[in-house]
This record gives C-alpha cells, structure tokens and sequence, in this order.
C-alpha cells in the first residue's frame, strides 16, 4: 500500500481522474465489442465477409473522422471534444441496436465511423497535456492496465447478457457513455496550453495545414512506417488469429477467449513494473526489441501445435506489447510540438488504422486460399522488418531522445 501510495503521488491527481474515468469507458466499450460480430451475422442473417465490410467501413470512416479530430482538438481544445465524442457513441450505439436491415447498416457505419474517432486524439493528447515527458510513458503503462481490467469485467458481463438480449448489451454501453460524459463535465477541466497559435486565433483551415508539418517530418513518418508494418502483424491477434486456430487446430472459441484473458491478466499483474524498469532506456531500442518479441511470438504460431505452446505464444506477444504500446504512445507525444499534440496524435492513429482495415482481408486471402501457416511466416518477416526500422531510428536519433528524457528528468528533481 506504500508502494502504491509513492506511486500515485507522483501523477497528478487530474491524470488519476482521467484513468478512473476511462476505465469506466472501457468497460462500456468491452461489454459490446466482442460482440458485434456476432450481433452483425445473428440479426441481420448475413456471413462473416458482409460484417467484415461493416468492420472495415468503421475502420476507413475513423482514420478520416481521427485526422479531423486532431486539427480541431488543437484548435478548440481537448474536452469539449471527448464529450461529443461520448455523447454521440450513446446515441449511435443506440441507434445500432435499433436498425432493422443490413442495407440501412452500411450508411449507418460511415457516419458513425467518421463521428465515433473523431475525440481519439484528444484523448490522447490530453494525457500528453497533463504529464511531463518523462512520466508520459509510465502514464500510457496505467492507462494500459486500466483498459486490461476493463477487458476482464466487460466481456465477462457482455457474454451473459448477450445470450439474452443483444439490444440490452446496447442500451447498456449507452448508458455508460452518457455517465462518462457526465463525469468529464464535471470533473476535468480543458488541459490545452495556450500556444501563440491560441493566442493569434489560427483559423481552422490553417489548422488543417498543419498536418504538412507532421508529414514532412522525417523522423516521424519513418517511426509511423515502421509502425504500421507491426500494427498489420499485431493486429491478427484480434482478427485471423481465432480463425486460424479453429480452422487449423480446433481451438474452440472458449480456449481463444481464454487465451486473450490470460494476455490481459498478464498485463495487469506485470505492466507497470515492466514500464518502470524500462523507462530509463532509449526508446526505440525498446520499439525495436518488443517487435522481435512479437516476431517471436506470432511466429511461433507457424510452428507449434498444442495449446500450451499456443499460450506461451501469446504470453511472449503480450511481453512485446507491454514494451511497445506505453513507449509508442510515448514516442508518438514527445515527437509533437506543443501546439501541434492534436494533429500528430491523429496521424499516429495511422499505425493502427491502416493494419485494421487492409490487415483482416489481407490475412483472410491466406488463410482461405493458401498455406494457413505462411500468414505467421510473413507476419515473422514483417515484423523483423519494422525492428531493423526501429533500431536505425535508434542510430539516428537514439541519443537525442535519451538527452530530452535525461533533461527533463533533470528538471522534474530540481
């Protein structure tokens, strides 16, 4: 209790508030996800590929609702923002849980896409605002263990009301959403620095210019590129990868639902001290040693063929995300400017956006049409790729960030 006193001393108290908050969120969100799917193929009566499009649509419609969020979160500031965000998720998960046809599902995931990620950035660009930079990985670490608990408490309750009412899963996250939209009204304040382009009231177009800053810097469009050749491997986890070990090993959707389970409780129980001890090196190093983690782990799935090994396989996955996720999402913060933390934030969704609408389809022409066993084969080979990417960021700009980090430790202790 010591221990965790010290801890919680050393974050500001909004920061604490904003985790506690999100948590909730992220229960909202676990109780429905799983999920939709199966919602998808049981109500409407259609096949995996037609609730794939609509997965797909979601994908496509956020990475350009996420791009417009950032400009406008730095424009207008981060608060006002997340709570349209969450007021609209209330009224679009409603609206899901009503629609009658599949026809009207399609128009439907388009708008919804583009208005749900629209608050994305400014999530993240609020964390950035609250910490200093050498507590910003630690804080993405806590939010991480936060959102795993919510992935233990949500899908458990998820599971028994949805064998009884899929419309109840969706009144439920609604509720939640409007609850969290409360909780932010009241209690957090904007955290958006006044900037001189606050002070000189940029006009929104311009602000939109300001993303030909975050794409003509090199350094970051290299760790962006890199990143998406991870994402397309990492995110098999929660695509193929279940399509894969029922087609090929007769894993049951429990034991895959356990495996994911095991990878959160993982997280919980070992994230934070894992993001303390590594706080202190440079952290494209680390990007590029979590990668060969990952490359370890899916690659294994190639190989092995108990469900044990299958388990060890994504303990050693789960080891690689402990280390990439938190110094990621650092990284992604500390390249931005003040001013800019909006935009780039938005463009750093990239490395997720872009693996979660090309990655399933590209697996599922594998997984259909060849060896199933050459989707882990490549993703092995994609993911030494984005590790050599990272350690040459590391060459190139390894001891310029550790100089930064050192810096404002440096500071924090005067």
């Amino acid at each position: 209790m010591e221990r965790l006193g010290k801890v919680y001393n050393e974050f500001p108290r909004k920061f604490w508030v904003v985790v506690g908050v999100s948590f909730i969120d992220h229960v909202g969100g676990t109780l429905l996800f799983p999920f939709f799917s199966l919602y998808i193929t049981q109500k409407f009566g259609v096949g995996m590929t037609e609730a794939g499009i609509i997965l797909g649509l979601f994908s496509i419609f956020g990475l350009v609702g996420s791009m417009i969020g950032g400009a406008v979160t730095d424009k207008f500031g981060r608060r006002k923002l997340i709570i349209f965000g969450l007021i609209f998720s209330a009224i679009s998960t409603l609206t899901l849980g009503l629609i009658k046809t599949y026809a009207m599902l399609i128009p439907l995931s388009m708008v919804i896409g583009l208005l749900s990620d629209i608050a994305g950035p400014a999530h993240n660009a609020m964390i950035a605002d609250l910490l200093p930079e050498d507590k910003r990985q630690e804080g993405f670490g806590i939010l991480r263990v936060s959102g795993n608990m919510a992935w233990i408490i949500g899908p458990t309750i998820g599971g028994f009301v949805a064998t009884r009412s899929f419309l109840a899963l969706f009144i439920m996250d609604a509720v939640i959403s409007c609850i969290v939209a409360f909780l932010f009204f009241k209690f957090i304040p904007e955290t958006k620095p006044r900037t001189a382009e606050h002070i000189e009231q940029v006009s929104l177009f311009k602000t939109f210019q300001g993303y030909g800053t975050a794409l003509r810097d090199r350094a970051f469009m290299a760790f962006l590129v890199a990143s998406v050749l991870m994402g397309l491997v990492y995110g098999q986890m929660y695509s193929s990868l279940s399509v894969f070990l029922n087609r090929v090993h007769d894993i049951q959707p429990s034991g895959f639902g356990f495996l994911l389970t095991l990878s959160a409780i993982v997280v919980i129980l070992f994230q934070f001290s894992v993001t303390r001890k590594i706080k202190h090196f440079p952290p494209f190093l680390l990007m590029a040693v979590g990668t060969l983690f990952y490359m370890v782990g899916f690659g294994m799935f190639g190989f092995v063929t108990t469900y044990v090994l299958f388990a060890l396989a994504i303990v050693v996955v789960t080891l690689g995300e402990m280390i990439v996720v938190p110094t990621s999402q650092g990284l992604a913060a500390n390249f931005a400017p003040q001013e800019m933390r909006g935009r780039y934030m938005a463009v750093y969704g990239l490395s997720w956006s872009i693996p979660s609408t090309i990655g399933p389809g590209a697996a599922g022409v594998i997984l259909d049409n060849l060896n199933p066993n050459l989707l882990w084969y490549i993703g092995g080979i994609l993911c030494f790729v984005a590790a050599m990417g990272f350690y040459f960021l590391h060459l190139r700009l390894g001891r310029e960030k550790r100089f930064i980090q050192e810096e404002a430790e440096t500071a924090s202790m005067d």
